[in-house]
């Protein structure tokens, strides 16, 4: 049956109401989101498109300043005049060019692993690598995967265990004694085992415990996945991370999205792993390549990353820094021990005008609510970057220390 043009728009109508009924529910509870534009400025400031507003931007995930590196610019220009703006085709079909090979190589030595791929974010990499993975379980064992995650973990992982129709079996939040004993309890069920966690996690900044993880997995002959999307590039010899090398994780994810200052994700392992991603990972092979302007990007970000230990230094300190002033003003930071300060709040209301009150001061600081975190778990996320001078960070210590007096006295905000 053909749907005419009058029952097309009582079908839209319909569905605008539902819309906007759904809309209201999240405006009651303070967690409607809406996309505010920005122009970059010099260094860490920002332009507010909204209303002209220029701010301190705290919330960038551009840990080291690289976006705006002009070799990563003159590379992403110069493969882009040699191969073409995109790479035409899937990585299977015929979209792998030379410069996709070699920045996998250059991946895998970062990583001390034998091989890696390319994908175009790393939340497909998650939600498309792992439901590869647990099929492994089913086609050599005949039973499902057993996958054991941290309550904590980024939502594409979820996701990625969601996708295969996996029931994920949750340690509490870097806990690794109840990991064990989940595992201990799982110990006579059939399936392979994965553990899967973040290196450091993107809300909360704190750090997991690798070298323990990686004993853990060991013991009960696990296989180790570790999201090291915000620990690329900042922390570990030469900005490798936490789990790479050997003793490492079995599988590092990671992204170029961040501290690598471009775009698109990678994933690390063994020879064998990676070929067999490459022949069922949907993410992998029904996607087109990443673009050559990106590739390059990528390549140069690669290049600097050995030359910046004078840069990560500073970072680690001055986040010590503004941790501790943080801490000293009675704030919560939770547990956080990188570069990543979570100064916790509580409900969605006042999270919202504590944002607002450090961007009336010129300060951008995201205020994060469920479901990115846990009910009643509302915060603050500033992240430190090499483009925050002295001067940024004493007023950001200035206006917080407006801001704890007015949280303590109980008020509104």
């Amino acid at each position: 049956m053909v749907i005419g043009l009058l029952d097309w728009n009582i079908v839209m109508t319909c569905f605008e109401h539902h819309f906007h009924q759904a809309l209201i529910g999240l405006d009651q509870k303070k967690l409607r989101r809406t996309i505010s534009g920005i122009k970059p400025e010099e260094g860490a400031m920002i332009r507010a498109l909204s209303d002209n507003q220029l701010l301190c931007d705290f919330s960038s995930n551009d840990y080291l300043g690289l976006s705006s590196h002009p070799l990563l610019k003159e590379r992403s220009q110069l493969w882009t005049d040699q191969f073409g703006v995109g790479s035409r085709a899937s990585r299977l079909v015929s979209g792998t060019l030379p410069i996709h090979l070699e920045v996998e190589k250059k991946v895998a030595l970062l990583k001390g692993k034998e091989a890696a791929l390319l994908f175009p974010s790393g939340w497909q990499a998650n939600a498309s690598v792992l439901p590869a993975l647990f099929r492994l379980s089913l086609e050599q064992t005949g039973h499902k995967a057993l996958v054991f995650t941290d309550k904590l973990n980024h939502a594409s992982i979820h996701l990625g265990c969601s996708a295969a129709g996996i029931k994920q079996i949750r340690f509490r939040h870097n806990d690794l004694p109840h990991l064990e004993q989940l595992l201990e309890k799982q110990k006579q069920v059939n399936g392979l085992r994965f553990i899967i966690t973040e290196s450091v996690f993107s809300m909360d900044g704190d750090q997991a415990d690798i070298g323990t993880l990686r004993q853990i997995a060991d013991r009960y002959n696990a296989f180790l996945y570790v999201d090291e999307a915000h620990a690329t590039g900042i922390l570990g010899e030469n900005g490798q991370g936490l789990a790479g090398g050997a003793n490492g994780a079995d599988l590092v994810m990671g992204t170029f999205s961040k501290a690598l200052g471009c775009f698109g994700a990678y994933i690390a392992g063994s020879t064998l792993l990676c070929d067999w991603l490459v022949n069922s990972c949907s993410g992998f092979i029904y996607s087109t390549a990443m673009p050559p302007s990106m590739i390059g990007a990528m390549d140069a970000a690669l290049d600097i990353l050995p030359t910046l230990s004078k840069e990560r230094k500073q970072l680690i300190e001055r986040s010590n820094h503004i941790r501790k002033e943080f801490q000293s003003m009675g704030l919560d930071t939770g547990l956080s021990s990188t570069h990543i300060i979570p100064v916790m709040i509580g409900n969605n209301e006042a999270t919202l005008l504590a944002a607002q009150r450090l961007k009336d001061e010129g300060i951008l600081a995201i205020a994060i609510r469920p479901p990115t975190v846990p009910l009643h778990a509302g915060r603050l996320r500033f992240a430190i970057t090499s483009l925050h001078n002295d001067a940024m960070l004493e007023h950001l210590s200035h206006v917080m220390k407006k801001l704890a007096a007015e949280i303590h006295r109980g008020s509104s905000i």
